[in-house]
Parts: structure tokens; C-alpha cells; sequence
């Protein structure tokens, strides 16, 4: 439909129907105008899978079980394969599922970076580098856009913390905000063809994001010339006149007073008393329908959509798979045989623990979640005796399933008291009678985080792992030391009371519906790993820039002190050492780079990658380099080849303008 055909439409409009599409008119709609077949806009969140289905006005769960769908693996775990064609996969596969539910923008991806190890949503966004986080996020917003339905890109922006999310400031030098944290959006946006975007709770020079004219108007409609969406994040418009001429488009909410949300009847009376031009909603109202043309939401020739196929679950096993990281493998402990294994012992509660719902907005009704043991078991097969105990106390009272967390979402929450770090005597002694024998031809330890710390809404309060998991993995290594420690989370734990004492280290983030297979395959050799860590695992919070130098979790005004160095950029810079730096990751296969070579006036770096190995495997080659104008070295270009045992694979990765001392790197330590 041509946009002269748009704005034919519009003029139709009367003032009460404009401002009906501008605003909630239910948790997750807006409102149609069906005399002009102006349909709703229906959105959803959320990054791991089209989230349940609620109430109109009540936060009341009302699916009976026809809103399961498929456990996408988490941002971070997408990050950890490095790998594009991914990307495009799994956001293709979540596009289809959110039209199969009859969704028309699926709230995701997140592209905030991890500029702390504490905060509650890192699960949710890619990484702590920009340049990473974009290259995975365009092919996944285009993925998500081949099925008429629109990605959200969010929170925009500089929305790095839970603590006091619903108004602290942030003071960040401009040149740093756009060089880090903006340029990152305007790649994603722009490159992407994202057809929305949400604003950040926050607050950004004394301005919420939502009403902010500088981020709104000047960076976004004038500077990149944007013509998408802004939707607000849900209640996070405070002021009606403010972000309407901010350039806020939909204002979305938690509450059910809907008439009397910012951009209902307090806007209509701005508009009367001539204090809002009834232009400025016009223009909104056109962007909204130009979205819904690109949708096919006008012209009934739209994509159906599906959910839980085959297909998707598939997709959802190989981001798993090639997103496992492999931290520590002495003389070779893994993988495991299964044929030399008669019984076996598990131990931890993320062994059978489901993640799926949790977390917050990123909360899904999974059509099946495989939990580590259940993938074990079903790997080892009859032959094998797999015991398992629970090793260590990790619950905590649930949240009612009647009544959502989000109902209470805009009040400010405290940091939470809920750290459990004593361990159960009695859990553990359990496991270290279980021990005694030497019965166990092998231990497997699963633990780590859960949704009670990566959660949307709260910040997690240190880097230990709750529960007295330390306590317990130490007494677990002074009788086996063979123990293979498979740990499950969102962002970086500390390790360093056991880590040197473990011979055999697995990371997984939340891995969705196949993550507990693929970590059995990991264990068993199906799979070689190919994970890389996308962030930096600090052996202490305050490594990390956002504490060391920043003021992460001040209630007030965080102050952006560390400049252009977030992440492996501070750590590396200032010298500091980490416990696995950005871009870590072994395999079970031997990789060598030989005849590197820049060609400069090409802005080519070319090599040869060489599996030395026994098992053919999945190499990354990253790129690093000087930005010539900050002086900051760091992640330029990256490619994952697949390698055939004994063979050799050529690799040209292009180089970008701007940047001087190129070179690959196995990580982002210069160590």
C-alpha cells in the first residue's frame, strides 16, 4: 500500500481513534479502528520465546497450554557461538513462533551491553562488546522480521542496571554515550531494518529515555533518520506532554486504567488546550500504520506463522550446542566415554532444575525444557546406573502463578536479601557418604545460577555462587578431582575458591528446551565445543569497570568514570587479571594460525587455520585493533570455520576503517 494510500486513512481518523493507537489499550494491544480495517497492534515479549497469555486488564495467566512454545537459548548463549548464521536462525524461529501466536512485534532482542557482571538482565543481552553484539543481532532482528512481525530492539538506551532501573540518571560523557553504547543501537537499527525500538525506564541528562528529545529526535529522527517505532518500555512514560513531542510513538503500561495513561485523555486535554499540536500525533499515528503495511497487517496478504515445530527445535540444539563454553579440560579429562561409565553420580539442582519461566519478562511456558540430567540419562542409556542428588538447598518461595511479579513491576524495588549461602549439612553430607565407596566411575556436578538472581527487577548483590555451592563443589574435589563442574547462569561467577583444584570446568547460560542435551553431548564427545565466552568472567566484581571506576548501583545518578574502557577494554588496559577473559573457550581439537598476514590497503587480514587434532571442530578467529580515535584496542571482525581433523581452512576477515595494530587473537587478553 503506497503511503499516499496511508495518509488517505489517517485524514479519516477522528482524534479519539488516533489517540486509541498510541497507547495500551491492553497489557500487550493497543486498540484498532475497525470501521477503517485498522486492526490492533498485539506485541509480546520476549527474547528466549513468545512469553503466555494474560488477561486484557489483570496480570492472570489465561493459556491452557495452547501458549507453550518453544525455549530459545538466552542472548548471552547466542553471543557464545559467534556465529551469524545462528543469529538469523533463531531470530527467523522466533519470528515465525511469535506470528504463530498471532503476535505482531516481538519485544527482543536486548542489546544493552554487560558493562557489570551484577546486573539481573544480563541473561538477556549479547554481550559486553558492541561490535559483537551487533554483528549478532542485525541477522537476528532480520531473522525475526522474514515473518511479518516486528522486532523491538531494546532498552535505549544506556540501561545497564536493575537497581532503581525506574529512575536513575546516568552521566556519561556524550562522545563515550554514542562511540559505546549509541553506536551500537544505530548499527542494529539501521543495518537491521528493525521496525521498532523501545525506550529504557531510565533516566539519560535528567530526562527519562522515553520523553528524552535528544535521544528521540535529535540522535535517532534527525542523526540516523530512523522511521520505525518507539514504543516505551511498560510504565516507563511519566510526563504526556514531554514524550509526546520527545517522540515517543506508543506508550505501553502495567497498570489498567488505560484511558488514563499519558497518551489517553491527559494528552487529548493537551491537545484541546492547544498545548500539543494534534500534528505531532498525526505523525505517530502514519508511523504506526507504515509499520503495519510492511507487516501486512493492511492488506491480509500476511504470513501465518508456527510454533513448536520440529524445525525450531532443532535450531533451538545447535545454538545450544556450539554456545557451550569449555573452561578447563586438564590431560584430557573430557570427554567422557559412556561405554566405560556402569554408574555414574549427579549432583546439584540445576541438574533438574526448569529455567523457562523465570527471569521476569523473559518468562515462557515451554512446550519442553530438557534438564541436564534428564539429557544425561537419555545419552548414558540403560546400561548405565545414573544416581542423582540435590546436593545443596536452592529453594526459594515462588512467586504466585496467579498473580504476575509485574503487576508490582513499577515500584521500586530493593536489592534482594534472598542469598542463600550456607549449605545444607545434610544435603551435603548426603553426597559425601554417596562418595566414600569409590563406587562412581564418574561425578558430575551441575550447578550455578538460577532465575532467583537473573531476573529482571533486581541486581544480583556479588559474584558468589548462592547456596554454599563453593562449600560443596570444594568438598566434592578433594575426593574427586576428576569431578567434571558443569555451571549454569547468566553472567560471570567468581570460581577461584576450587577452580585450580577442578580438572574439568562447563559454562552453559540459560540454554533453552535442548540445553540439558547439550551438555550431555558435550560431556560424551557428540559435540567438540566451540563456545567463547562473550563477556568477561572477573575474579571479583570490582574488576570490572562499572564498580572499579563507576559507581554501579547508586540509586540516584550512576557516573559513567571509565570512559570507552567497559569490560576486557578496562580489564586489559589497566592490567588487571581475570579469571577468563572475553573470547576464552577450549575445544577437544588442536587449531593452529599460520601465514597471517594484513593487507592494509585492502583492510584484509588473511591466515591459515590448521586443526592439529584428532576431532574435526569449530575454530573462532577474532580480530583486534588500536581505534585510532579513542586509542582503544579491541574487537574488529571475527569468523567461525569449521575444520576437518588434520586439514587446513584459509580465512579473509575484513577490517574496518579507523583502526591501526591489527591482529588476530585467541582472546581478548593481550597475555
Amino acid at each position: 500500500m503506497r503511503e499516499s494510500k496511508l495518509k488517505e486513512i489517517l485524514k479519516k481518523l477522528t482524534l479519539d481513534e488516533k489517540l486509541s493507537m498510541i497507547h495500551g489499550a491492553g497489557f500487550f494491544r493497543t486498540a484498532g479502528v475497525e470501521r477503517l480495517g485498522i486492526p490492533e497492534l498485539i506485541s509480546s515479549d520476549g527474547p528466549m520465546g513468545v512469553r503466555g497469555e494474560f488477561a486484557n486488564d489483570k496480570w492472570i495467566s489465561v493459556g491452557h497450554g495452547e501458549d507453550n512454545v518453544t525455549y530459545f537459548p538466552c542472548n548471552s548463549a547466542l553471543a557464545s557461538t559467534f556465529n551469524r548464521a545462528l543469529a538469523t536462525d533463531e531470530g527467523s524461529a522466533l519470528g515465525e513462533e511469535a506470528r504463530g501466536r498471532g503476535k505482531d512485534v516481538i519485544l527482543a532482542p536486548g542489546i544493552n551491553l554487560k558493562r557489570s557482571p551484577l546486573c539481573g538482565r544480563n541473561f538477556e543481552y549479547f554481550s559486553e562488546d558492541g561490535f559483537l553484539t551487533a554483528e549478532l543481532a542485525i541477522p537476528f532482528v532480520k531473522g525475526v522480521q522474514r515473518h511479518d512481525v516486528a522486532a523491538c530492539v531494546k532498552h535505549f538506551a544506556i540501561n545497564h542496571q536493575e537497581t532503581s532501573r525506574l529512575s536513575v540518571d546516568a552521566d556519561i560523557d556524550e562522545d563515550v554515550l554514542r562511540e559505546n553504547y549509541l553506536k551500537v543501537f544505530e548499527r542494529v537499527l539501521l543495518e537491521s531494518g528493525a521496525h521498532s525500538v523501545m525506550g529504557a525506564y531510565n533516566k539519560l541528562y535528567g530526562d527519562f529515555c522515553c520523553e528524552s528529545e535528544f535521544l528521540l529526535k535529535k540522535v535517532l529522527r534527525d542523526e540516523w533518520k530512523y522511521d520505525g517505532l518507539v514504543i516505551s518500555d511498560w510504565g516507563g512514560v511519566h510526563n504526556s506532554k514531554e514524550a509526546a513531542l520527545g517522540g515517543c510513538d506508543i506508550e505501553m503500561s502495567v497498570t489498567d486504567d488505560f484511558d488514563e495513561y499519558c497518551f489517553a485523555n491527559p494528552l487529548k486535554k493537551l491537545i484541546k488546550a492547544g498545548e500539543v499540536d494534534e500534528k505531532v500525533i498525526d505523525e505517530k499515528v502514519l508511523r504506526i500504520l507504515k509499520v503495519m503495511n510492511k507487516l501486512h497487517m493492511l492488506d491480509g496478504k500476511r504470513k501465518q506463522g508456527a510454533y513448536n515445530t520440529v524445525a525450531h527445535q532443532r535450531t533451538a540444539y545447535r545454538v545450544a550446542a556450539e554456545s557451550i563454553v569449555l573452561l578447563k579440560n586438564e590431560k584430557e579429562a573430557l570427554p567422557l566415554d559412556p561405554a566405560k561409565l556402569k554408574r555414574v553420580l549427579v549432583v546439584g539442582d540445576n541438574a533438574v532444575r526448569q529455567h523457562s519461566l523465570g527471569g521476569g519478562s523473559a518468562e515462557i511456558k515451554a512446550f519442553y525444557e530438557v534438564a541436564p540430567l534428564l539429557g544425561l540419562k537419555e545419552r548414558l542409556g540403560g546400561n548405565t546406573k545414573v544416581d542423582f542428588l540435590m546436593g545443596y538447598d536452592a529453594e526459594i518461595a515462588p512467586e504466585s502463578q496467579e498473580i504476575n511479579w509485574q503487576q508490582a513491576s513499577l515500584e521500586e524495588r530493593k536489592k534482594e536479601a534472598k542469598v542463600k549461602n550456607k549449605l545444607n549439612k545434610a544435603m551435603s553430607k548426603e553426597v559425601m557418604d554417596a562418595l566414600k565407596n569409590n563406587k562412581y566411575d564418574s561425578v558430575i556436578f551441575v550447578g550455578g545460577l538460577n532465575h532467583n538472581y537473573d531476573s529482571e527487577g533486581k541486581d544480583r548483590i556479588d559474584m558468589e555462587l548462592p547456596y554454599g555451592q563453593d562449600e560443596l563443589i570444594e568438598k566434592i574435589l578433594e575426593v574427586r578431582s576428576d569431578a567434571v563442574i558443569v555451571l549454569i547462569g547468566g553472567s560471570s561467577v567468581q570460581m577461584s575458591k576450587w577452580i585450580d583444584k577442578a580438572s574439568s570446568v562447563i559454562w552453559s547460560y540459560y540454554n533453552g528446551c535442548e540445553g540439558g542435551r547439550a551438555i550431555a553431548d558435550v560431556i560424551f564427545g557428540k559435540i567438540n565445543p566451540s563456545g567463547r565466552l562473550p563477556e568477561t568472567f572477573y575474579l571479583k566484581p570490582e574488576d570490572s569497570s562499572a564498580i572499579s571506576v563507576g559507581d554501579f548501583g547508586n540509586t540516584d545518578m550512576v557516573h559513567y568514570k571509565e570512559g570507552y574502557r567497559i569490560g576486557y577494554k578496562h580489564t586489559d588496559h589497566a592490567g588487571i587479571p581475570v579469571q577468563f577473559p572475553f573470547g576464552y573457550g577450549l575445544s577437544y581439537s588442536k587449531f593452529s594460525f599460520t601465514k597471517e598476514k594484513y593487507m592494509k590497503g585492502e583492510r584484509e587480514l588473511r591466515l591459515t587455520v590448521k586443526n592439529e587434532g584428532k576431532r574435526s571442530g569449530l575454530e573462532v578467529v577474532m580480530v583486534y585493533g588500536t581505534n585510532d580515535r579513542t586509542g582503544v584496542r579491541e574487537l574488529i571482525g571475527f569468523e567461525k570455520v569449521n575444520v576437518v581433523s588434520g586439514k587446513k581452512v584459509d580465512v579473509a576477515i575484513k577490517v574496518p576503517k579507523g583502526y591501526s595494530d591489527v591482529s588476530t587473537s585467541r582472546t581478548a587478553s593481550k597475555k
